[in-house]
């Protein structure tokens, strides 16, 4: 009897202490609601995207699961710049189609090879700022 009798207090004693540190029983009062968790290193606005960028990615995690308004701005910004690569590959794959038609019928090289440029077209009217 007198072993229960001990639970019985042991067992009071550690539900009031739970129930003091829950409560937030104390001078300071409860905590104070913490700062949302944003973004650390978003994308680099100041150059395209590569790889090192897009794998050091990590979203802050949110009540259920990550920030719809950061995820949503990174794969815009992905987005854009993959966009903007395909029409550049583009550009590229048809200046050198034009290149090469225009060397077959156009002047060899002394090498016998027939001159291909590969240089970087100037920046198209719509394109500049």
């Amino acid at each position: 009897m007198v072993m229960f009798l001990f639970l019985v207090v042991a067992l009071a004693v550690v539900v009031a202490a739970v129930t003091l540190a829950v409560v937030g029983g104390g001078e300071n009062g409860p905590l104070p609601e913490a700062a949302p968790e944003r973004l650390r290193d978003p994308l680099p606005p100041d150059r395209p995207v590569d790889r090192a960028d897009v794998e050091g990615l990590r979203f802050p995690l949110a009540a259920r699961g990550y920030r719809m308004a950061d995820v949503d701005d990174a794969l815009s910004r992905l987005g854009a710049e993959l966009a903007e690569r395909d029409a550049r590959i583009a550009d590229l794959e048809s200046a050198l189609a034009g290149a090469r038609a225009a060397s077959a019928h156009g002047p060899m090289h002394a090498s016998g090879e027939h001159p291909v440029s590969m240089d970087k077209p100037a920046p198209r009217q719509e394109d500049r700022p």
